[in-house]
């Protein structure tokens, strides 16, 4: 950046640390009084609004002497989140219809990935691995860590097995939906790209249904406002509290070092975000195309060590989560509940279906919109048939999740704890790691979510990821529990304009992929490198 950028966004951070540190002071004002704190306040404020959206996002199907819907079913009633069925009737659609595309496009993807076929002169900002990288550093996140051991906890071990299952599926959903991304992305004139569902929605359902224009248009603005608003809590101030928590617990809780300085660590947080998403898409590609490889493999060696240690387990763990899956040994439901918390972590963590990551893959280099669909079947394919199972094993091989009185990312921490009594400090890292990178591709999510209500303008960017970071350091000095479960609702809401915008355009993606592997039969589209 130039000088001039460095000194205006020097201001901004400064105006954010000190902000942070008024509403510090302000926070143990209040305490000190005794009076409702700041947060007790907002949370007050939001919880009307979160529960009803909660309560119709994450609506139930119970089934038990009978059906009803409702968002907590009675004592012995299997329940259905219906966002899980609708993520996972997107996965199963799209799969029969472009006939195991996962299976069948996973080389090619993978050939796109490594730059086998890479024309520098396509348009787009980033190469296929850096869209592929930003994409995965949205989803790979804390809920591979902390919402995997949950998942095992209330489904049992069978939950790992459809877990993979819901995952193998979404791959072929993010390969629908990130093919459109880049099908209707729009060049703007300075050479960046913007795309993702804003775009197929107003642009694709009005080429292909002109009767329904002003439909694909409301879609496309409810699914903006969801992505930016959902983005600032769930990919910003969920992301720096968990973060937060986890640095403050290893170093003491409340009687260590970090105790009532949650706004410092916010801020520091917030500046590292700040420096690379405000060098746009590209930046961020650069940063996660090193990032991203970097913190899974740490994730991955420490989940490989915990494994190595118990290595005469394996076998047996695998034969229980193979056998739980159709006998249940879920907390609730049995067979079926097993099922339900598997495919509820793989849709909550892959993101497939929810539009986040053709926002990120429509930046691609590519003259052919299908490519950036068959590199993005690896992205569900990362997130939940290697990290998350990762974790599944691990949690299951050392059987942290039978301990009592332990949720979460606590329950992983046991398992790390197994080995070397300072391994949860390794989890520590890929806690700060993982929950970074989603605050960075998040925020070029929402940027781009508010650009396209506003129109490309610099200072709808830049004001947008201010405030985002703002979020960020507030979070870490307030529970705000109430607005997080706001921001996750309005989230898993994108899924809705989203899959209906999908369904509509299947047609269209079918013939880009048709017309892809075509030309790849006749020679016409060849390797750029041998």
């Amino acid at each position: 950046m130039k000088l001039g950028s460095w000194l205006r966004w020097g201001v901004v951070f400064v105006a954010i640390f000190t902000s942070a540190w008024i509403l510090a002071a302000g926070q143990q004002a209040l305490s000190a009084n005794e009076a409702p704190s700041l947060d007790a306040l907002i949370n007050a404020a939001v919880a009307p609004v979160a529960n009803a959206v909660g309560g119709a996002i994450f609506a139930k199907a119970c089934f038990g002497d009978g059906f009803s819907l409702a968002t907590q079913c009675g004592p012995g009633d299997t329940a259905i989140p219906l966002i899980v069925a609708w993520l996972l009737m997107g996965g199963v659609i799209t799969t029969l219809y472009f006939r195991f595309i996962n299976f069948r496009g996973f080389a090619q993807g993978f050939r796109l990935m490594r730059g086998d076929y890479a024309d520098e002169s396509s348009p787009g900002e980033v190469s296929h691995f850096q869209a592929l990288t930003s994409a995965v550093s949205g989803t790979v996140g804390l809920g591979n860590i902390a919402g995997v051991a949950v998942a095992i906890t209330l489904g049992g071990p069978g939950a790992t097995f459809w877990m993979i299952v819901a995952g193998v599926l979404g791959m072929t959903t993010k390969f629908a939906e990130c093919t459109l991304g880049v099908k209707y992305r729009r060049e703007n004139a300075d050479g960046t790209v913007s795309g993702g569902p804003m775009y197929y929605l107003s642009r694709g359902i009005a080429e292909n249904y002109p009767s329904l224009a002003g439909f694909g248009k409301v879609l496309a603005v409810v699914f903006a406002v969801c992505a930016m608003l959902g983005g600032i809590g769930a990919g910003a101030m969920f992301q720096a509290n968990q973060a937060f928590a986890q640095f403050e617990k290893v170093t003491g809780g409340a009687a260590g070092p970090l105790e009532g300085m949650g706004w410092l660590f916010g801020v520091g947080i917030a500046t590292l975000a700040g420096l690379v998403v405000l060098g746009g898409i590209t930046r961020i590609g650069r940063v996660t195309e090193k990032l991203i490889p970097t913190m899974i493999l740490i994730y991955l060696l420490g989940c490989g060590a915990v494994l190595f240690v118990n290595a005469g387990q394996i076998p047996d763990a695998i034969a229980l989560i193979i056998a739980s899956a159709f006998s249940g040994e879920a907390a609730v439901g049995g067979v079926i509940g097993a099922l339900i918390a598997g495919f509820q972590r793989a849709a909550f963590s892959n993101e497939a279906g929810l539009g986040s990551a053709p926002i990120a893959h429509s930046a691609v280099k590519t003259k052919h919109p299908a490519t950036e669909g068959l590199v993005a079947l690896w992205e569900p394919f990362i997130d939940t048939v290697i990290v998350c199972t990762a974790t599944a094993l691990m949690v299951v091989v050392t059987g942290a999740y039978k301990v009592e009185g332990m949720a979460g990312v606590e329950i992983t921490s046991v398992a790390f704890g197994t080995v070397f009594s300072w391994f949860p400090y390794v989890l520590t890292v890929a806690v700060f790691l993982f929950a970074f990178s989603t605050m960075l591709t998040w925020a070029y999510y929402g940027a781009k979510a508010a650009t396209y209500i506003t129109g490309e303008k610099k200072w709808v960017t830049n004001g947008f990821i201010v405030v985002y970071l703002l979020a960020a350091v507030i979070a870490c000095t307030m529970d705000l529990s109430q607005l997080i479960n706001l921001s996750d609702g309005l989230i898993f809401l994108m899924a809705i304009p989203n899959l209906i915008g999908v369904y509509l355009l299947l047609p269209v993606v079918r013939r880009e992929v048709d017309g892809y592997f075509a030309k790849l039969k006749s020679g016409e589209i060849r390797p750029t490198r041998t």
